[in-house]
């Protein structure tokens, strides 16, 4: 796996842009690496450590001549597995699962005043209406008349009206005749 295709998985995983986790990696890369050239340890607990290492100088032979050469001392970097990976790699432990993590609340644009922001901070949304349509009403059969149907209990009768004639109800679109 190289780094790009790093950056694909840990994307999938955490809901985080390209560019972002390209900065982390970038950014964690230099740190291991300045801290080490400082002679320090850098542990992850359940991941592993980077620790440095010293080569003295010592005498060798160049491979294309045989010449007796002289090789400087330098330093190196080990990574040391920590024992928890090591049961996962063995099959002794499950791998650990990957936690989505919420990406960070986007900040107020800089140009509204402080009272302006905590105000929509704590403004809530406005509950959002269906586009639902009303349910239809029940048709009234076509032997009842029109003031035997179920007033609404909220509303005060209506002053009395002479009776309507019966009404058919309207046709339902299923039920067109040809």
């Amino acid at each position: 796996m190289n780094k790009a295709e790093l950056v694909d998985a840990i994307g999938r995983a955490t809901d985080v842009s390209k560019r972002n986790i390209e900065q982390v990696l970038d950014a964690f890369r230099t740190t291991i690496v300045n801290e080490v050239k400082k002679n320090n340890r850098v542990s992850l607990i359940g991941f592993g450590s980077f620790n440095p290492t010293k080569r003295g100088a010592r005498s060798g032979r160049n491979p294309q001549t045989g010449a007796a050469m002289r090789i400087p001392a330098s330093k190196g970097l080990r990574f040391a597995v920590s024992s928890t990976v090591k049961d996962v790699l063995n099959g002794k432990a499950a791998a650990p699962a990957v936690k989505k993590v919420a990406p960070p609340k986007k900040a107020a644009p800089a140009g509204k005043p402080a009272a302006a922001k905590k105000a929509a901070a704590t403004k809530k949304a406005a509950p959002r209406v269906s586009a639902k349509a009303a349910p239809a009403k029940k048709a009234v059969p076509a032997g009842k008349p029109a003031a035997a149907k179920k007033a609404a209990p909220a509303r005060k009768p209506a002053p009395a009206k002479k009776a309507a004639p019966a009404r058919r109800p309207a046709p339902s679109a299923g039920s067109r005749s040809r």
